[in-house]
């Protein structure tokens, strides 16, 4: 899918990044947004076609900019999440604020976002909408209590946003343990250098642009074939 323009949120590091990256390199356009605007910028620079919109999601007014600066929009992509408390607390002694902040950027700022870019997407003709899902939304993890529910709650709200966009693509994807600075703070100390760098994981993502199966939830490990992409409701594995 090139000739295209998308929004990736949370875009200055991790997956986000390696996904912008692969997308300049398809000559598309990009609006990259991320908190941090140093990191954001730094990292995007001399990216073709990349536009790095520093912001939080979560800010009404920052999300009315997001549309505006992309115009068109082929492809909106939410990345952006928070993880919560780190070490990952029980339920038992789980801080009611900080799971409202993993609600809000993990779940309300998505679903605010797309219905402003709703619009946009259903003008394109090939509108497509991913989220990013996680084990965590399927399987039970002891301490994966708040971040495991906004990816549940998530992974829902892009299955009933399919069934009501049915000329839209809608795909929750699911990509598998990586080495980023997130899952890095969900196992402090750990070495973690065992899973796979986010640009591995990218392709697997791109198949689903290139050859836009149903709308559903998608794991990385299943889409090796690119010619048969399948569905899935359940994983397995630690928590991405």
């Amino acid at each position: 899918m090139t000739d295209m323009t998308a929004i990736v949120t949370g875009a200055g590091q991790g997956f986000g990044l390696a996904l912008t990256e692969s997308l300049a390199a398809r000559r598309a356009t990009v609006i990259a947004c991320a908190r941090d605007s140093a990191r954001l910028h730094a990292a995007t620079a001399g990216l073709p076609g990349v536009i790095a919109l520093p912001g939080d999601v979560n800010d009404p007014e920052f999300r009315a900019e997001l549309i505006r600066a992309a115009g068109r929009l082929d492809l909106l992509v939410h990345n952006a999440g928070e993880l919560g408390p780190s070490p990952l607390p029980t339920l038992e002694h789980y801080p009611l604020d900080a799971l409202r902040g993993v609600l809000e950027t993990g779940v309300l700022a998505p679903l605010a976002l797309t219905q402003l870019a709703l619009p946009l997407l259903r003008a394109s003709g090939a509108g497509t909408v991913i989220t990013l899902s996680s084990d965590a939304a399927v399987e039970a993890y002891p301490g994966w209590g708040g971040y495991g529910a906004a990816k549940a709650a998530l992974d829902l709200l892009a299955a009933v946003l399919a069934v009501e966009e049915p000329a839209l693509r809608v795909y929750a994807f699911d990509p598998g343990d990586m080495r980023t600075a997130m899952h890095q703070r969900a196992f402090p100390g750990e070495d973690i250098s065992d899973r796979p760098e986010p640009a591995a994981v990218v392709p697997a993502l791109l198949r689903l642009l290139d050859h836009r199966p149903e709308s559903g939830r998608y794991r990385a490990a299943d889409l090796s074939d690119a010619e048969r992409p399948t569905t899935t409701g359940t994983t397995a594995g630690s928590p991405a």
